[in-house]
This record gives structure tokens, sequence and C-alpha cells, in this order.
């Protein structure tokens, strides 16, 4: 679907929850409301909060789903730290090559570590280059890496999911653009990158968020829009 495509379903079931007290919403409103639910639809499959049964990568739906947005960044390191791409969203795995004397590139499997945790303490949790194991800690700075002093971390390979475009119809609203309230103009249009078999699941969420935000009373929000993912 492009992004005209999921405005029109958007406005054809929210017609249908309650055409009597629908408000014809603009178009920068709709695609608030269509960016809100892509990046809940995202998180709720790359990292749901809590216990469920989604999750990236449990299913090949589930990998399908987001896969356009599954980047790999490959970078050096300096002093142990590590600086995240500009799009870096979230983390799925990473490993970092290593150098310890005439050895170099060997692979250590990246371990993130709770700053409560005393693992460079612990003989049996600090890296290793033997174990193959380094960790991590995420900092506002970045990604920071630990050695046990006798080996380097020479070069990251990062996999993670990139940040959201922000989907839009701007050039279908009056002068064709609006801005949005942080200031950026928007003109043209941004069609939805996740692949088509999410677009209506999308449009769903949209409709429901805006139907609560509406407080409209209707069996279909309880019904959550016939919505395949559980929002618990």
């Amino acid at each position: 679907m492009t992004i005209k495509d999921m405005h029109y379903d958007f406005k054809q079931k929210l017609n249908k929850l309650d055409s009597q007290q629908y408000r014809n919403l603009r178009i920068p409103e709709i695609d608030w409301k269509l960016n809100e639910a892509q990046e809940l639809f995202v998180k709720m499959v790359a990292k749901p909060r809590g216990n469920s049964p989604l999750g990236f990568e449990t299913s090949q739906r589930t990998i399908d789903d987001i896969r356009e947005l599954v980047c790999q960044h490959t970078a050096p390191i300096n002093n142990d730290l590590v600086i995240l791409p500009a799009d870096y969203w979230y983390f799925l795995g990473a490993k970092s090559l290593m150098k310890k004397g005439i050895c170099k590139d060997f692979p250590g499997i990246i371990k993130i570590r709770q700053h409560d945790d005393e693992f460079e303490s612990s003989p049996f949790d600090s890296s290793s280059f033997e174990w193959r194991e380094v960790n991590g800690l995420f900092t506002k700075d970045g990604l920071k890496l630990h050695t046990d002093g006798t080996f380097e971390n020479v070069t990251i390979v990062m996999d993670y999911i990139k940040k959201l475009n922000y989907i839009h119809n701007a050039e279908d609203f009056r002068a064709g653009g609006y801005n949005l309230p942080s200031g950026i103009s928007l003109t043209g249009s941004e069609d939805c990158i996740l692949p088509d078999g999410t677009h209506r699941e999308i449009v769903d969420l949209a409709v429901l968020i805006t139907t609560g935000d509406l407080q409209i009373q209707d069996q279909f929000k309880t019904a959550k829009v016939n919505l395949n993912i559980p929002l618990k």
C-alpha cells in the first residue's frame, strides 16, 4: 500500500466505526496517527516489554515483518567505545574483532551487561580473548566495551534495527506540504517501507489509537478493530 492507500483505508475504517461522531481529521493528523501506529507495531515485534508471545525472530512472519529495518554496522573501535549509527534504534547483536599479539581479527561475541554487574571482577564473567567473549555496556556516549587488559577490541560488526522514516502524504495537504511540531518541513510523500502485509495491521492500530483519543464508544473498539496482534 502507498501512503495514499493507507489514508483511504484509515478513513474507511474510522467511518465504519462511527460515521456519526467522526470528525474530518486533517492529513497531518492522520499521518501522525499512522506513524504512531507504525512505531508501536515495530516495538511489539522487535522489542516487546515483559513476557510476550511476540518478539523478533520468534517466527518467520515476525522476521519478514521488519526485515527492511535490520541493518549491519561495521566500524573501527576507538578506546573501546563504539559510536552508534545515526539511524540506530534497537540493538540486536554484535561481535568484536579482537587482536592479541600477532593474532588479529578473532571474533568475540559482545555480551551486554547491566551496570550493577561486577562482571569485570569475576574470573568467570570478565572479557576473554580465549573464550571469545567481550562485555559491553550502553552509555550516553555509545557502547562501551571491556577487555581483560591482554587484548584489544579493533572492529565492531553490529546488527541493529534502524529508525523508521516518517511516512506522510504532505503533497495532498493545502499548499503541498506542512511542518511537524518539531519544525521539520514536509513536502511530497513518503511510503511505509515495511512489507505490504503489515500495512493493514498498521492502519488498524492507527484507527484503534484514534478512537481511543476521540473516545468513540463502539463495539469495534473493544474488538481491537479485528487486529491480529494482541496489545498485551
